[in-house]
């Protein structure tokens, strides 16, 4: 059984109509059902407003895979030999 990250659900047929799903949820993220199965997150502009995000500059991301270097290395030693 899936846990669903949040308390609110709806189905792909709600979805039809995103305005009344974030209405019902107050601007929460929601998970998205099809056939009693998590598909996805609905994830509201409202509810990720209060945060800011500044994108990643070629020195931020250079220095992330040299921190992550020796995490990822055994990996990608394991999938050159498949």
């Amino acid at each position: 059984m899936t846990r669903l990250l949040t308390p609110h659900i709806a189905t792909m047929t709600e979805l039809r109509e995103p305005h009344k799903v974030v209405a019902r949820t107050n601007g929460q993220p929601v998970a998205i059902l099809k056939n009693s199965a998590l598909v996805g997150y609905f994830v509201p502009i409202e509810a990720i407003s209060n945060t800011e995000h500044e994108p990643a500059t070629l020195k931020d991301v250079k220095k992330s895979i040299a921190r992550r270097r020796r995490v990822n290395e055994p990996v990608l030693q394991y999938l050159k030999d498949k």
